[in-house]
């Protein structure tokens, strides 16, 4: 697999992860749990498919051999990671996010084994 499909791969998962909560927050909230703050859910939504946006188009325009878009990749990974398994051992956010974090933890591995 090249490192532009995985790009590719973060981008539509992420664009979809973003938009979801925007479209149907009580779809989202089914799924993931209830919310206090359901606009900050849609803020982290949206800055979730900005940053699937960012990483099609670094992946359409084949940077896929720069520093910058492995960084982003990786660094967002790492982001959700940490969140996803934080807050799931404190018991503060659904089991469903044990899932997320072995995605992201997927496309990091598949980024480590790129060139």
């Amino acid at each position: 697999m090249s490192r532009r499909n995985v790009y590719i791969f973060q981008s539509v998962y992420y664009t979809v992860t973003g938009i979801w909560p925007l479209v149907s927050i009580d779809s989202f909230m089914a799924v993931t749990g209830p919310k206090t703050d359901v606009w900050l859910v849609k803020m982290v939504g949206s800055l979730v498919l900005v940053n699937g946006l960012t990483l099609a188009w670094m992946a359409f325009e084949d940077r896929s051999d720069d520093a910058l878009p492995l960084f982003f990749a990786a660094s967002n990974t790492l982001a959700f990671t940490a969140i996803d398994v934080a807050y799931t051992r404190r018991r503060r956010i659904r089991p469903v996010y044990f899932g997320d974090a072995i995605v992201q933890l997927a496309v990091l591995a598949a980024l480590a084994l790129t060139r």
